[in-house]
């Protein structure tokens, strides 16, 4: 411990969980500024959206061959860390 802080390891949970995320990027050039995996035009919405449907990692993976399977990782790591941040009302009807 230097200065009172505590140094972060390098395998640890928090680190593994920020690396994730960098994968997801906003960037107003592509996919009118949503959140997208690694600069490449995938949505995470839509990769969301997949998943829910019931498509598998390997699916899309098969299907997207330029993805990796911590891009998906990182969308539902993305979405678990918005829901967070958000509260959210559902209207049940």
């Amino acid at each position: 411990m230097k200065n009172g802080k505590k140094s972060r390891a390098k395998d640890s949970p928090a680190s593994a969980e920020d690396a994730l995320l960098s994968r997801i990027t906003i960037d107003p050039e592509i996919c009118h500024g949503k959140p997208a995996i690694r600069h490449l035009r995938y949505p995470v919405e839509s990769m969301l959206e997949y998943l829910a449907a019931g498509d598998s990692f390997e699916d899309l993976l098969e299907e997207f061959p330029d993805l990796e399977r911590d891009d998906l990782r990182a969308c539902l790591d993305f979405a678990a860390q918005s829901l967070k941040l958000k509260s959210q009302h559902l209207v049940l009807a």
